[in-house]
């Protein structure tokens, strides 16, 4: 029996993580609005020069935004997305991510 809850608890320990990380797409809704929206238009389907952003993975997303906050030059906007990308946080990258992933533009 102890064998058991111990396994569950394992379990239960490593799942937490992934739950602790995924983002809050309300929230990455709001941050979106901030920032965003003025260059990649509602709901993240692109405007213009800048590319559609939204109904990508997460985990895509979330790279995207970590490589331009550690200033790597990725596409012809780099330097715009770096000056955006430098002051999000972890958390800001993952609900922005989060809500990207499901944006839906509605006219």
């Amino acid at each position: 029996m102890l064998n058991l809850v111990g396994l569950i608890a394992v379990g239960v320990a490593l799942a937490l993580p992934q739950v602790a990380i995924a983002g809050d797409a309300a929230a990455g809704d709001h941050r979106y609005h901030q920032s965003c929206h003025a260059c990649h238009g509602p709901a993240g389907k692109g405007v213009s020069s800048y590319p559609k952003i939204s109904g990508n993975p997460v985990e895509y997303t979330r790279e995207k935004l970590k490589a331009y906050r550690a200033g790597q030059k990725i596409g012809p906007n780099s330097g715009l997305m770096i000056m955006m990308a430098k002051p999000l946080t972890d958390e800001e990258i993952e609900n922005l991510s989060a809500y990207l992933k499901d944006a839906k533009y509605e006219k």
